[in-house]
């Protein structure tokens, strides 16, 4: 009735997008985000040392922070920790998201939720603190254990999200048929629901990967000597003095984010398809 009304009278319903001044307000919220982050790319390919000066195009740095050992021990460190995380988190997440909307409602089920998502709720030092006064109580060595086991906890959620909303998408009946021509639980969730289910699998397992692999505030609380991943090696350099070589690297390690978050919303894409 009252779209009805709304047409009859040529009233349109409030859009924030055709107010005055909302798209130069865009504009500048976008520059403030993303030239700096431009001027990092751009910065990177200067063939001088210079931060403010640039002298020309070059990718000596690229080669350069390609050939740094401490670069490449960090970013094997990175990798092996984000593929531990990234494989506990997403087994864990599914196993949750699989708990939560296919089990019948009980008592609890929003608790269940706030602590599934709690890392995202809280501050991320917060989080760091209290994994890291949680192993120091346990009596635990920080290294790969403990760099394992937080950041796996810190990306369940990151994964839990994609896992159950594809779970909310799955046609129900299609596992209600598996069953009813006599397939096992098993045999259902293995030949129906887990093909269903793969994309949102691979889109979460894609998001715990890049978060991981990004952290750097649990990661220097709770890593040990000689586990620094490439964040932190990031920070520790740029203390000291801000070179081309780490505008390269920052540059490499945000292209890799840039390429994992896309494939991961390139398969939300194609599951909403």
């Amino acid at each position: 009735m009252a779209e009805r009304t709304l047409a009859a009278t040529g009233r349109r319903g409030f859009d924030l997008r055709h107010q005055h001044g909302f798209s130069t307000i865009a504009l500048l919220c976008f520059l403030f985000l993303y030239a700096p982050i431009g001027l990092l790319l751009i910065y990177s390919f200067n063939s001088s040392a210079s931060l403010t000066a640039f002298h020309g195009v070059s990718v000596d740095w690229y080669v350069k922070a390609l050939n740094n050992r401490q670069v490449q021990r960090a970013a094997w460190v990175s990798i092996e920790i984000a593929t531990v995380a990234t494989l506990a988190s997403t087994l864990l997440a599914t196993a949750a998201a699989l708990a939560t909307a296919r089990a019948a409602p009980f008592r609890g089920m929003v608790t269940s939720y706030v602590i599934i998502n709690f890392p995202l709720m809280v501050p991320e030092i917060i989080t760091a603190i209290a994994t890291l006064s949680f192993f120091a109580l346990l009596g635990v060595d920080r290294g790969f254990l403990t760099l394992a086991l937080a950041h796996t906890c810190f990306c369940v959620p990151f994964a839990y999200m994609p896992v159950r909303a594809r779970l909310e998408d799955m046609d129900r009946n299609l596992e209600l048929a598996a069953a009813d021509l006599y397939a096992t639980p098993w045999a259902t969730f293995r030949r129906v629901t887990l093909p269903l289910l793969m994309p949102g699998i691979l889109a979460g397992a894609m998001l715990a990967f890049i978060v991981s692999i990004d952290d750097y505030i649990i990661t220097s609380f709770v890593g040990g000597p000689g586990w620094t991943t490439l964040p932190v090696y990031i920070f520790s350099t740029v203390r000291n003095v801000i070179t081309p070589e780490i505008n390269a690297v920052s540059s490499l390690l945000m292209l890799v984010s840039i390429g994992f978050v896309s494939l991961s919303l390139l398969t939300g894409v194609r599951r909403s398809g």
